[in-house]
């Protein structure tokens, strides 16, 4: 038998949210589950993406763009760069191995928050680079301690902006310093999955960066404001020798023809951007009081979900929820054995997670 390579070992493969359909199969539930584990957009999809889908729908036997020309072009215009300055994968995640098998390697480290999005240890392990990890301040990035960490041989820094799971930033302040002190020879990986999410004056400005000519990639998702999760659309944006080095690992034709047409259509669907904005600010302002009220910390959010610490074995709650059909997030697994990420539903649902949750306190 061929054993595959020792570094594997080290790899624990992450574990999404839970889907409806298992959630369902396993535990017997009738009647509606509702989905609040994975911080999609319970307004559903874009309109006009999916109007778009159908059309494409019968192009489906034909080969997709592998050059992602068009969706490119509409992206550069939007973001003020160049079509040579972006990636587009089969999700942003696609995109943080690329960035690890090209700039890492076991001589190599990465720094990154001990308790930010975990694809960035697992992108580093697979390229078998070391994996500096810094302790949050606050459940926040601490910018000037990651500064600290690196070493000679750090290539890559980590910043989730916001994070997940915690749904914190850092500021705009925050990050002007920061720049003005990484090494040059540092790529900054700054992932804004929540960015669409934000009208905060005090969130930095990170294309400003870019069009600088810093050494940044920015990455960004159609997952979530977009709702088009399922789908599979993200698109990362670097100096146009970054890209170069990244598509040279990118699988062909990883983004299918119908990602590409329902984020070109998507890009435009201003009005259901709007909608979901102001559908997770009810959302926020709801579920703020109603965690007061029962008694639950919780952080201040800038993203689709909430950071609850429920003063408890989070598995328990977790389970009494499913049980009632609504699926959560458990994070023990970056460090929070008694808090839940919970995303922002719409308003029914919103109100049928506190009452369960009154009801199983």
């Amino acid at each position: 038998m061929t054993e595959a390579r020792d570094f594997l070992k080290k790899i624990s493969p992450y574990k999404p949210g839970r889907p409806i359909e298992e959630v369902a199969r396993v535990l017997g539930l009738k009647g509606e589950i509702i989905k609040l584990a994975s911080n999609e957009n319970p307004l559903g999809p874009s309109p006009l993406a999916v109007q778009a889908l159908q059309k494409a729908l019968i192009e489906s036997n034909l080969y997709p763009d592998d050059s992602c020309f068009y969706l490119k072009k509409k992206l550069a215009e939007r973001m003020g760069v160049e079509p040579g300055q972006i990636i587009v994968g089969n999700g942003s995640v696609e995109i943080l191995p690329l960035i690890t098998l090209a700039f890492l390697d076991p001589e190599h480290s990465a720094v990154a928050s001990q308790s930010a999005f975990i694809w960035f240890k697992i992108a580093t392990q697979i390229a078998a680079g070391e994996l500096i990890e810094v302790p949050m301040r606050d459940y926040r990035h601490d910018l000037r301690a990651m500064l600290k960490a690196t070493k000679k041989n750090t290539r890559l820094l980590y910043i989730a902006n916001p994070n997940n799971p915690t749904g914190t930033i850092v500021t705009r302040a925050e990050v002007e310093d920061f720049f003005e002190n990484v090494p040059e020879d540092v790529l900054v990986v700054m992932d804004e999955a929540y960015f669409e999410y934000i009208d905060d004056p005090d969130y930095p400005d990170s294309l400003r960066y870019l069009r600088e000519g810093r050494n940044i990639l920015i990455l960004r998702t159609f997952s979530k404001i977009y709702g088009l999760a399922g789908v599979r659309l993200g698109y990362g944006m670097a100096r146009p020798e970054v890209i170069a080095s990244l598509s040279k690992l990118r699988v062909s034709f990883n983004v299918n023809l119908l990602s590409q047409v329902a984020g070109m259509a998507a890009l435009d669907d201003h009005e259901h951007v709007k909608k979901s904005r102001a559908m997770n600010e009810a959302g926020k302002k709801y579920l703020y009081e109603a965690y007061r009220t029962l008694g639950f910390f919780y952080l201040p959010t800038y993203a689709n979900f909430i950071f609850v610490d429920l003063g408890k074995d989070s598995q328990v709650v977790f389970e009494s929820l499913q049980k009632r059909g609504i699926i959560t997030r458990t994070i023990k697994e970056y460090g929070f054995p008694h808090a839940l990420r919970i995303t922002i539903g719409n308003e029914e649902q919103n109100r049928r997670l506190i009452r369960a949750l009154e009801e199983i306190l």
